[in-house]
């Protein structure tokens, strides 16, 4: 194994670190790349969005060999500590290493997929390494929006197999992915007058874990908003109550970690609300006790109400949330431990005159995907709510017979004397939607090992990215 090959994958790292390239905005990235084929004289087009596509003729020996994709994405997650000064528009990634890890001063660090950039670049340099002929490509925009994915028209490549190298576990090849989508529910409401004798409170729910929608759905945590809305669900049916803000959650892609409620009650079920909470939290602290260890829930009183939602209106949030369909809806036949379908209620936002409820399916079979998202339609179509579903992604289904797969396993078995795991994840890959415009060619995701993806926490491991970088060169060697 030729050590000046390693030496060039963190050569190109280092310098891909110093590019500023947030997503939407990797014209720079680009050139970088555009003035690296010119230098090496390797062929290299673009199509209308900004993909690029740099090609290189098989050595000698692969010249019967099919031509073999490599994929990696050109944009960055772009995060900083609070205490941080950085600009990542025009500022360069300040890296060290601190043991067998690479990480970042205060910003992410963009290893994902900085460092599968960088090993394409290393193989289209190298002039040793045998390889069938390459198409690389090079997409734009895949944290915010997949948009170079979307984008791509099934005459950008000719290749019948495909590496992507943004998956971030080391000794895991990866056959399959989730497709997801988005169904944004807006309610509309009205308000009305305070009722007389009426005790104000606040209600929140905070301290949870939260995580990913996909990658933690199968987890079993709690839900804040479905847990709140299940308490104050239960105390409706008890007396009069009435809601004068509802929400929780943020981001569309998490599991809801927080949720307030601002409301009304009789004056005289005003200590029964607090009897009914402690009987509710004395059974639920059971159920999450070690799923959610710093679970919190604060009841306050609330003065100053001037209006309410209609009672007809709050009474059908509460329900619809309440019952609301939520976690793993099916877990593969195929794939061990897989999760294949699943749903997440993730925010609720108080508009001017609607409340918007905003939730997101994933499953790796798409017609169960739209199914899913169906149901939910028809849940809070129920209650008299527009129901609207985004364009979403494609999954990508896993096929356990992929030659590709095979001289995987084989090429990895050889270097390290043990199998691969592997493994499909239960969300989004931009191999799914490249499956839309290629439906017979053959993937497979790998990638080093990665933790804290998309914080300032991210670092790569060194170790691990040597590893990966002799399985990549060995499957190509392979095939």
């Amino acid at each position: 194994m030729n050590p000046i090959h390693t030496k060039a994958v963190w050569a190109y790292f280092e310098a891909i670190t110093q590019i500023p390239r947030p997503s939407k905005k990797e014209q720079r990235i680009s050139q970088f790349l555009i003035d690296f084929a010119a230098k090496h004289q390797l062929a290299i087009k673009s199509d209308t969005v900004g993909n690029l596509l740099i090609t290189k003729s098989a050595t000698d020996r692969k010249q019967d060999s099919p031509v073999v994709a490599l994929q990696a994405h050109l944009d960055m997650v772009c995060e900083k500590n609070n205490d941080y000064e950085h600009d990542f528009e025009t500022d360069p990634i300040i890296s060290y290493v601190d043991g067998d890890w690479v990480k970042a001063r205060g910003t992410t660090l963009g290893a994902d997929n900085g460092i599968g950039i960088a090993m394409i670049m290393a193989v289209l340099a190298s002039n040793d390494i045998e390889h069938p002929g390459l198409e690389c490509l090079f997409t734009v925009d895949e944290e915010s929006g997949l948009t170079g994915a979307f984008a791509l028209t099934s005459d950008f490549l000719t290749a019948k197999a495909l590496i992507n190298l943004d998956s971030e576990d080391d000794g895991e090849v990866f056959v399959g992915c989730a497709g997801g989508m988005d169904t944004v529910t807006k309610l509309p409401y009205s308000t009305e007058n305070v009722p007389n004798n009426y005790f104000g409170f606040s209600l929140s729910l905070s301290g949870l874990v939260g995580g990913h929608s996909g990658d933690d759905i199968h987890r079993g945590l709690g839900n804040s908003i479905i847990l709140i809305s299940q308490f104050l669900n239960h105390i409706n049916q008890q007396t009069d109550l009435r809601i004068n803000h509802f929400e929780g959650g943020n981001l569309r892609n998490a599991i809801p970690r927080e949720a307030k409620v601002i409301g009304m009650v009789p004056y005289g079920f005003k200590e029964t609300l607090r009897v009914q909470l402690n009987i509710f939290l004395s059974e639920i602290e059971i159920e999450y006790a070690l799923l959610e260890p710093k679970m919190q829930w604060e009841l306050g009183s609330e003065l100053n109400i001037e209006c309410v939602i209609e009672k007809s209106i709050s009474d059908k949030l509460l329900n619809g949330l309440a019952s609301c369909p939520n976690g793993v809806i099916a877990m593969s036949e195929q794939m061990k431990d897989l999760v294949e379908t699943s749903t997440n209620l993730a925010s609720v936002k108080m508009k001017d005159d609607f409340i918007e409820i905003v939730s997101s399916q994933r499953s790796s079979v798409n017609a169960s995907r739209q199914s899913i998202a169906s149901e939910i339609a028809s849940h809070f179509s129920s209650i008299g709510a527009e129901v609207i579903h985004s364009d979403g992604y494609p999954g990508w289904e896993p096929d356990l017979d992929s030659p590709l797969l095979q001289v995987a396993v084989e090429s990895y078995e050889r270097i390290n004397k043990k199998s691969p795991l592997v493994k499909a994840i239960h969300a989004g890959l931009e191999c799914g939607l490249f499956k839309e415009n290629y439906p017979d060619m053959d993937m497979i995701s790998i990638g080093p090992t990665i933790r804290g993806a998309h914080s300032p926490d991210e670092r790569l491991s060194i170790s691990s990215t040597e590893n990966t970088w002799w399985w990549l060169v060995e499957i190509l060697q392979s095939i």
